[in-house]
C-alpha cells in the first residue's frame, strides 16, 4: 500500500513539471535522484517559506523557476 501511495506521489510530481520539459518524461528513478534527495533548508517565517539549496544543486534553476508558479496547488 505504500508503495502504490509512493508511485502516486512521483507520478503528480512528474505532471506537475512543465509540458516541454524532459522532466515530464523522467523515469521515477530519475526524479528521486535529482530531485527529492536533494539537502535543502526550510526556514519558515510567517507569511512564507524560503528555501536554502545547496550551491552543488544541477536543477536549482528549474526549481527557482517552477516552484514558485506551482505551489499554489499544494496549498489547501
Amino acid at each position: 500500500m505504500l508503495h502504490t501511495g509512493a508511485y502516486w506521489l512521483m507520478w503528480w510530481l512528474r505532471s506537475l513539471m512543465p509540458r516541454r520539459s524532459p522532466w515530464r518524461t523522467a523515469q521515477f528513478d530519475t526524479l528521486r535522484l535529482r530531485l527529492l534527495k536533494i539537502a535543502a533548508r526550510i526556514v519558515e517565517m510567517k507569511t512564507r517559506l524560503r528555501v536554502h539549496l545547496p550551491t552543488a544543486c544541477t536543477v536549482q534553476p528549474l526549481l527557482l523557476a517552477m516552484v514558485p508558479t506551482r505551489t499554489t496547488r499544494l496549498v489547501t
